[in-house]
């Protein structure tokens, strides 16, 4: 490739979504990967974009859900391009209302979705009984059901767009590569304490999650959000539940105990996965920042340098609309849509 316009340092999912943003309006992109695409947390096997309660509204939570309802032409435009399937699909989601307060207060939480989320998406009461078998038991035999939840497949979504950005011209190598242009680092858990290193503060880490992939065929349900649990099924005849949260670990990458436990608590929560063939076990490490929030913008020492990190458990739906920002800041210089809880500065 000529003379590169921005080099992207890693292939997670805030890595290439920003690569593909720079890439859809004409830049010429380079991403480096070390080891492959999607080697950390993006490659897990989970997939589950769910939105922040529609409550006590925030630039956070604005940010979110802008970034969700464009998933969906996000992830068509880049599968038109790549020829593959990246498993996207807006399915909803149900959680079990524990008690009358609570019941109440998802009322409560419909009306305010009415506004908040514009008429795009519901966030609605139903009884157990509407989802048959797949609803999860809830004491009070109601349901928050909401609408702008969505699904993708971690490594397909991941592939896709990777293929997307090699069909728009952009270069993806796996080892060492030159970095010419500007220069993005989204090199997740490693990155944060690299970061936090170089700058004497703590910016952030890891933290380490287990899943697995049950052979399971739920077909067009919507996930399932139960004490901790997600379970999510895929459009593969598969379903996706996790994950464990380890702030401390010794082995990044091996499951162990903790996973079986999980699965454990699985059966007995949800019965109609009773039997389903365990036929993926996967660890991995999430990059976690001090504040939780995504973090974005300039490198407070490198001219030159920026930063895509953090969003801890929110990655992949926060990825469409973080693409974008950081691309309007990379070729516009223009930072304006980067909330101010999101900048590098908020988080040092």
């Amino acid at each position: 490739m000529a003379m590169v316009d921005v080099t992207v340092m890693g292939a997670g999912i805030f890595g290439l979504s920003v690569a593909y943003a720079c890439a859809r309006r004409g830049a010429r992109v380079r991403v480096v990967e070390p080891l492959r695409i999607g080697a950390g947390s993006s490659g897990g096997l989970v997939g589950a974009l769910a939105p922040h309660m529609p409550e006590k509204w925030d630039a956070k939570k604005q940010f979110q859900f802008d970034s969700l309802i464009m998933a969906g032409e996000f992830w068509a435009g880049a599968d038109q391009l790549s020829g593959l399937a990246s498993g996207y699909g807006r399915i909803g989601r149900l959680q079990p209302i524990a008690s009358e307060r609570l019941l109440e207060l998802s009322h409560q939480r419909a009306e305010s979705a009415r506004e908040l989320w514009q008429g795009l998406a519901r966030w609605q009461v139903v009884r157990c009984s509407d989802f048959g078998a797949w609803a999860p038991d809830s004491p009070t035999g109601y349901l928050v059901h909401d609408t702008l939840s969505a699904r993708l497949e971690p490594r397909q979504a991941m592939a896709s767009l990777a293929a997307a950005i090699a069909a728009l011209g952009g270069e993806i190598v796996i080892g060492d590569a030159l970095a010419q242009g500007q220069v993005v680092w989204a090199s997740g858990y490693h990155g944060l304490r690299a970061l936090s290193q170089e700058l004497g503060a703590e910016i952030g880490g890891g933290v380490k999650g287990q899943s697995a992939l049950l052979e399971y065929a739920a077909g067009d349900v919507p996930q399932l959000f139960a004490d901790g649990l997600y379970v999510v099924p895929h459009c593969n005849g598969t379903v996706a539940v996790g994950s464990t949260s380890e702030r401390d670990f010794t082995q990044a990458d091996s499951t162990d105990q903790l996973l079986e436990d999980l699965l454990a608590k699985l059966w007995a929560r949800f019965p109609v996965l009773a039997g389903a063939k365990v036929i993926t076990r996967w660890a991995g490490v999430r990059p976690r920042g001090r504040k939780l929030a995504p973090i974005l913008g300039a490198h407070p020492g490198r001219a030159g340098h920026f930063i895509a990190n953090g969003g801890f458990k929110i990655g992949f739906g926060m990825a469409p609309k973080v693409g974008e920002m950081m691309a309007d800041l990379l070729l516009n210089q223009d930072d304006s849509g980067i909330p101010d809880a999101f900048r590098v500065e908020a988080n040092l």
